[in-house]
């Protein structure tokens, strides 16, 4: 019998298991494949809603469900903690002690907040006049102290890159644009994005659209501001470069790590934990039998749900290939493409890969109704369709209609965009926690 053990029963591990499962029905059923998925207990958050939670859109039972209930029945469920992963033993070690050899291993631990990394950020007044939004529990904080805000100056922050859905912040700041004037208040609020790249956004025609939009929201856009400590008392951000911001409400997305595991385990992660993988194959490089997929990994595209559904679909054939001694399909080209809410029932829509800048034009095709990089009604209501989406389509692992996991440049035509040069998310000059990692 072979053994596949799927790490991670969050998007993207979930989506392996329902894939493989469909891909691999036949030695499934007859007993030559086992499909084990490990994770900590039984709770599937489905992350994209957290934005929606401080501003009363969605509330907790919106966006929680049982992980038993969106994995299929051939697969087998274990909780645990991981301690470690024996990368030439072939076996994941529990912290219990228990062992599970594989002869396939998938890590799809995804990406963890590491607020204590930033100094002072946890210190006195975290979740009263500091908060994130990337946690269940900080989402429901930041509601009650949005809906108590008398007003002063908000500063939406990234401490650094890469996080998860790079554009949820931008999101938040335009989300509270929207919240306050509907609240008859916004005149009472001063809005500050302040981010660490020397843009509004990684990718230059999206970040020249996006600062755009934030000019017209009247949204202070502060760049380069690499946070070094925060003085909760104060209530102000000291940068590595000593300039000071201010706030009375900190709404900020701490800094991401890889799941602690990996960097115990032998060769298989970079200094933040994000396993080390083929940007072709989604093999690990650690060793040939361990891939990788979703927000575990160190690839330089968008750590999002969409990717993780674009990857699954060229992840799930190459285990197959894998497991049959066929060499190994380079198709994963980077693909991601994002629902940007803009607030006042509006979104816009970017899709790229690897080398292919977001563009504007249609979506899927020329003349489609919905554009790209443009605001517009529709690109919101699809915004809001994507909970069902992701429910009934992305997590089963099935194919959503006119998406493919490649890039299409179908719709698309090219543009002229200013030009910013910005800094690779995992270079080694990166300080944390007041050290150079």
């Amino acid at each position: 019998m072979k053994h596949i053990v799927i790490l991670g029963a969050g998007t993207a591990g979930t989506i392996m298991a329902n894939r493989l499962t469909r891909l691999l029905t036949r030695e499934v059923r007859s007993g030559a494949l086992d499909i084990t998925i490990v994770d900590r207990d039984d709770q599937h958050l489905y992350q994209p809603g957290l934005l929606f939670i401080p501003f009363g859109i969605y509330e907790r039972r919106d966006i929680v469900r049982s992980r038993h209930a969106t994995l299929p029945h051939h697969v087998r469920l274990l909780y645990g903690e991981i301690d470690r992963v024996d990368t030439q033993g072939s076996a994941v070690v529990l912290t219990d002690g228990r062992a599970l050899g594989y002869d396939v291993l998938i890590v799809a631990t995804g990406a963890r907040t590491l607020p204590g990394e930033t100094a002072g950020l946890t210190g006195h007044g975290w979740y009263e006049n500091a908060f994130d939004f990337f946690s269940l529990e900080g989402a429901e904080a930041l509601r009650t102290r949005l809906d108590a805000f008398p007003g002063g100056r908000l500063v939406v922050n990234v401490m650094d890159m890469p996080i998860k859905c790079p554009v949820a912040p931008l999101e938040f700041a335009f989300l509270a644009d929207w919240f306050f004037t509907k609240k008859g208040m916004r005149d009472k609020v001063q809005l500050t994005y302040a981010t660490p790249l020397d843009a509004a956004f990684t990718r230059p025609v999206a970040a020249a659209r996006l600062a755009h939009l934030l000019a017209e929201k009247d949204i202070e856009l502060v760049t380069e501001f690499n946070v070094g400590s925060v003085d909760g008392t104060a209530q102000r951000m000291r940068g590595w470069d000593d300039r000071e911001l201010a706030y009375d409400l900190l709404v900020t997305v701490p800094l991401h790590g890889g799941a602690s595991f990996v960097g115990r385990s032998q060769a298989m992660g970079d200094d933040f934990d994000f396993v080390r993988t083929h940007k072709y194959t989604l093999q690990a490089l650690a060793a040939e039998n361990i891939f990788a997929i979703g927000d575990a990994t160190d690839l330089p595209t968008s750590k999002a749900g969409s990717v993780a559904h674009f990857e699954s679909e060229v992840l799930a054939p190459n285990i197959a290939r894998f497991l049959h001694g066929v060499p190994l399909a380079h198709d994963f080209d980077g693909h991601a493409n994002c629902f940007v809410e803009t607030g006042h029932d509006k979104a816009l829509l970017i899709d790229f890969n690897y080398d292919t800048e977001p563009l504007p034009g249609d979506f899927p095709f020329a003349g489609s109704p919905l554009p790209l990089l443009e605001e517009s009604r529709l690109a919101h209501q699809a915004k809001r369709a994507l909970r069902w989406v992701y429910w009934n389509l992305l997590l089963p692992g099935h194919a959503v209609p006119g998406l493919s996991p490649q890039l299409s440049m179908a719709g698309k035509h090219a543009a002229p965009v200013e030009t910013h040069t910005f800094p690779d998310p995992r270079a080694p000059q990166t300080k944390r926690g007041g050290a150079v990692k």
